[in-house]
């Protein structure tokens, strides 16, 4: 204002090019309703202006602003340049607002600039972050000559929405086109390799990172952290946090994760002490961490202790994540009463389904069948539709003896025609991913497979191995039940790593979308003895 003042002293208050430039200052100050009135109050405010203001307004973070100078600029009838259409695009895109982002879009080709690179990249940014994959795909396909933030905003749009493979897949086009990648290049393909456990382009990057030199932002390093944590290598995940000079709550969060669901419980409570010395602040995501890595290191009284700071000390509300947690953690401690307990006290609302799922794996685990029948029947109750509830409920009547509950549970799921979606196993070797389910037969070496496995299961049960058979899923017929315990995708894909890794020590990783790990514990370590003692 007192720049403002002076101007109109000095009388220069009406020109144009100086009322530009202080409106979007104002701007990036945050001051946006004072351009507005700069703008409003000029006499010839024009096309740059309000342009201007669009695109300062879309880079400081305030998308609602940069819409409304958008839609002055529209009113006013003044011409459009790219980057108005660039600011309005990318406001959409951080709002989620697809329906304006479309409108936008169709604005932009009426009037010329739907070939224009800058605004076909702003759209591909918009229709990914609104989930709209193939629409942003015909449009990045229609890009002549695609920048590397084009390429960024593509392997980005997939691996934000759970696509990772098709992120990496991206990014293989983009060495292929020779294009130079640059940091956020590699922050995209790291948080994709990630997701998919694509250890090896893992490396890769990390090596080109090396040796290009590149400055290691905070950002990068994060995505280092989190792509070795999440891997399995921890300890080259920590050396990776320890190197970095400036850590946010991401790092911190991701080293602390990765101990967790490693079985790095302790290192991972003491990493988050110090992030309570010496780091940033902790937020409800370092909490899901944090009481995750409890649970599964049957950490009770530090999950306690946890949970109150996050709401004494933080005052954060904690989400549904941090109370499935809590009874988790509970459950798996057999601490059944004190779960039940934290159910009734600590949460202010009907607890949720994922809630009483972990309940239920708890009952489960330490056979309490009475109240497992109990926990089952409310979360049918919540979600009568889901089928994973029903199989729950068949396996704790299975498991109890109750055979008849289980035949009837089973005629319900036949009569509603509800079948359980059947989980994965993924296996990476030599930069390939390689997906199995149960009973896969779609691989182009599934008889070599099958061979191997059998002759695995053989070896084992030579060995004194006896499959568990509790975990089966008992609204299968006899036979599929067969199929299900023999050919497991888990058994697959660590038979195909072992096929494929004859004569290498290297350890093998198999990702798997199943919660079976812990009960397949003792066959893969008989396996591994007889694999290294064959």
């Amino acid at each position: 204002m007192e720049a403002h003042a002076r101007l109109v002293v000095a009388g220069h208050g009406g020109s144009l090019p100086l009322v530009t430039k202080l409106a979007t200052l104002a701007v990036a100050a945050g001051a946006a309703p004072y351009a507005h009135l700069l703008a409003a109050s000029h006499p010839a405010c024009d096309s740059f202006l309000l342009s201007s203001l669009a695109r300062a307004a879309a880079h400081r973070g305030l998308p609602g602003e940069a819409i409304a100078f958008y839609g002055r600029l529209l009113a006013a009838a003044l011409p459009f340049s790219s980057f108005a259409f660039t600011a309005a695009a990318k406001a959409c895109a951080d709002l989620s607002a697809l329906r304006t982002g479309m409108a936008v879009h169709a604005h932009s080709v009426l009037l010329g600039f739907g070939s224009d690179r800058f605004v076909q990249t702003a759209l591909v940014v918009l229709y990914s972050k609104c989930g709209q994959l193939p629409v942003a795909r015909k449009l990045f396909d229609a890009i002549r000559d695609r920048s590397v933030v084009a390429w960024n905003a593509m392997i980005s749009g997939y691996e934000q929405n759970g696509l990772a493979e098709r992120a990496i897949e991206v990014y293989r086009e983009m060495q292929v086109a020779q294009v130079v990648p640059d940091s956020a290049t590699f922050v995209a393909t790291l948080s994709a390799c990630a997701q998919a456990g694509a250890l090896d382009l893992g490396r890769e990057v990390e090596r080109r990172i090396v040796s290009d030199q590149m400055d290691v932002s905070v950002f990068l390093g994060s995505a280092l952290v989190n792509m070795y944590a999440r891997c399995g290598l921890v300890s080259k995940a920590r050396d990776w946090f320890d190197r970095l000079q400036e850590r946010n709550v991401v790092t911190w969060t991701s080293m602390i994760a990765g101990y967790g669901m490693h079985g790095h419980g302790r290192e991972a409570i003491k990493l988050f002490h110090l992030m309570r010395r010496e780091g940033p602040t902790p937020n409800d995501v370092t909490f899901v961490a944090v009481l995750a890595a409890c649970a599964h290191a049957g950490l009770v009284n530090e999950g306690r202790n946890a949970f109150d700071s996050m709401k004494r000390v933080y005052g954060l509300v904690p989400r549904a994540e941090h109370y499935c947690s809590m009874v988790d953690m509970y459950g798996r401690a057999g601490l059944l009463d004190d779960a039940m307990q934290f159910i009734r006290d600590s949460i202010p609302e009907e607890p949720g389904p994922e809630v009483w799922t972990a309940m239920l794996g708890a009952c489960k685990m330490h056979k309490n069948f009475n109240l497992g029948v109990e926990v089952a029947e409310r979360l049918i109750a919540l979600e009568p539709e889901n089928p994973s509830h029903r199989v729950l409920l068949s396996n704790i009547y299975a498991l109890s003896g109750k055979m008849n509950h289980v035949e009837k549970v089973r005629n319900v799921m036949i009569k509603r025609r509800l079948k359980k979606q059947i989980g994965y196993s993924l296996i990476e070797l030599g930069g390939t991913s390689h997906l199995f389910r149960m009973g896969e037969k779609s691989h182009q070496q599934t008889r070599e497979i099958y061979r191997y496995l059998e002759e695995l299961i053989h070896r084992i049960s030579d060995a004194g191995y006896v499959p568990e058979t509790d975990s089966v899923l008992h609204e299968l017929e006899e036979e599929e039940r067969e199929v299900a315990l023999r050919y497991h995708s888990e058994k697959l894909a660590v038979a195909y790593g072992l096929m494929m890794s004859s004569g290498s020590t290297a350890p093998i990783r198999v990702q798997t979308t199943l919660n079976s790990m812990q009960k397949l514990w003792k066959r893969y370590i008989l396996i591994t003895y007889l694999y290294v003692h064959e």
